[in-house]
């Protein structure tokens, strides 16, 4: 692989060593959280209101992996209505693969569920969530959630799971994700969700793309939060595409 200045030319890389990169850690025994945004070079995290809008060839190919390591997808409500979300498609040849060298992945190579963290259950039951998936969509909520919502995403397909009781704690969610054996966390937003996590310490990884692209206006950085805090993270890599676009991977030191 070529190196440039202590980075990693993009191009250059396989798909499988590019896995390698992205690696969850082996024979975990507690949920590793991983999440993946993107934003442009003066920090905004959207463009015209989505994320989408600041995606590039190069942070789609690490997206797209990201998705097929992991063993859930969790995103807050108003991400899913927003970038209006569906299922995750993924390869289950690929996943498959990465499953038998125990970094990521599935047995039998099906996608990792969408999981939707809403205290309301306030979705529409006709939304791609529920319409266009291959596997039921987790809905993470609270037992004061209306009745007459819960249940109709339920008869939508989705797995309605209360994780507390009038809000959902990171600590809650996670253990909710334990119980059904997701421990490949990744975290797609929003930044109130991410926000949480980080406030919570529950964050163990952070990707993040920094797309060639200024935007100015008054669109939100990629974590909100009630309160100020500190986290050292630690480089684990740099990677660079042709284009300008550059993705980097942070752990906790």
């Amino acid at each position: 692989m070529q190196r440039i200045h202590n980075a990693i030319q993009l191009t250059g890389l396989s798909r499988d060593e590019l896995a390698d990169l992205y690696a969850y850690p082996t024979e975990l025994e507690a949920p590793w959280v991983r999440a993946n945004f993107v934003s442009s070079i003066d920090g905004s995290a959207t463009s015209d209101n989505v994320s989408e809008g600041l995606g590039t060839p190069a942070d789609k190919t690490v997206f797209m992996l990201l998705r097929q390591l992991a063993d859930v997808i969790v995103i807050g409500a108003g991400t899913a209505r927003a970038e209006n979300y569906g299922g995750a498609g993924t390869d289950p040849v690929f996943r498959h693969a990465l499953y038998d060298r125990g970094i990521g992945g599935h047995r039998d190579g099906a996608p990792p569920p969408i999981a939707v963290v809403t205290a309301s259950a306030s979705l529409e039951p006709g939304a791609r969530l529920f319409t266009d998936t291959k596997v039921p969509t987790l809905i993470i909520t609270t037992s004061t959630a209306p009745e007459d919502r819960k249940q109709q995403l339920a008869d939508a397909g989705a797995h309605v799971i209360e994780a507390g009781g009038v809000a959902i704690t990171p600590q809650g969610l996670l253990n909710t994700l334990t119980d059904l054996g997701l421990q490949r966390v990744l975290c797609e937003g929003g930044p109130h969700l991410f926000g949480e996590l980080l406030e919570a310490d529950a964050v163990d990884e952070l990707c993040i793309t920094t797309a060639p692209i200024l935007v100015g206006g008054t669109a939100r950085r990629i974590s909100l939060s009630a309160h100020e805090f500190r986290v050292p993270m630690v480089r684990r890599h740099i990677l660079l595409d042709d284009d300008g676009t550059m993705l980097t991977r942070w752990t906790r030191s």
